[in-house]
């Protein structure tokens, strides 16, 4: 995933965090170790969109991941001096 963001949002900053361990044994758990994940990026391309209009922007770089192999994103989407 790391890679892909940075392809598509190259002036970004982010932290992408794996939290699958604090879902060990919930509903989309599949024994991978990648099924849950918290994301922070600042990208001056989100700069005008609204919440939602920036996290289908982070979905669509993302390609299939989001709801095939990774069960949940949690994404915090700001713009510069947000």
């Amino acid at each position: 995933m790391e890679s892909m963001l940075r392809a598509a949002f190259p002036d970004a900053t982010f932290n992408l965090s794996n939290d699958s361990a604090s879902h060990h044994g919930h509903a989309g758990d599949d024994g991978s170790g990648e099924s849950h994940f918290s994301l922070t990026i600042e990208w001056a391309g989100f700069s005008g969109m609204d919440r939602v209009a920036r996290q289908r922007t982070v979905n669509k770089a993302l390609g299939d991941l989001p709801g095939q192999r990774v069960h949940a994103l949690a994404i915090k989407a700001t713009a510069p001096g947000e």
